[in-house]
């Protein structure tokens, strides 16, 4: 039996506190959740990212750049674009952009849908944000 295996992407909502981090599965048709790193120092936040990189063998990122609702890149935009020189001096993987407009209030959603309560809704919203930029992405990609 041929086994069918391909490397994952992985998505991030950089935020000033927090990133939301989701992975594609192997054969990059979906995106799941994977976690909510606390910012607690760049260096520390790239190691993380190093070690979710290493662990699912991720070969590509794709990072939500926020827009203004005219798009045009606004002040949150530099921060996040600036982040993305960073990420890349450290690592090989190619990073793409995604407009992230509306991705956050469109997880809320999802997540009110869903019955979630407020405390809860917070402590998940960035991943289920990375998750939305990151399944975009790969719908865009037409790898489903």
């Amino acid at each position: 039996m041929i086994e069918v295996y391909k490397l994952r992407v992985m998505g991030l909502d950089v935020g000033t506190k927090t990133i939301g981090v989701a992975l594609s599965d192997p054969l990059g048709w979906t995106a799941q959740g994977l976690e909510v790193i606390r910012r607690r120092g760049l260096d520390r936040d790239l190691q993380r990212l190093g070690e979710i990189m290493e662990e699912y063998q991720v070969e590509r990122v794709v990072m939500g750049l926020p827009r203004n609702m005219n798009g045009t890149l606004g002040p949150q935009a530099d921060v996040v674009r600036q982040f993305i020189g960073t990420f890349q001096q450290r690592f090989d993987a190619p990073v793409d952009t995604w407009d992230e407009r509306l991705t956050t209030v469109a997880a809320e959603k999802v997540l009110v849908g869903a019955d979630v309560s407020r405390a809860k809704r917070k402590q998940v919203i960035d991943k289920m944000a990375a998750v939305m930029i990151l399944q975009g992405y790969l719908d865009r990609m037409g790898r489903v």
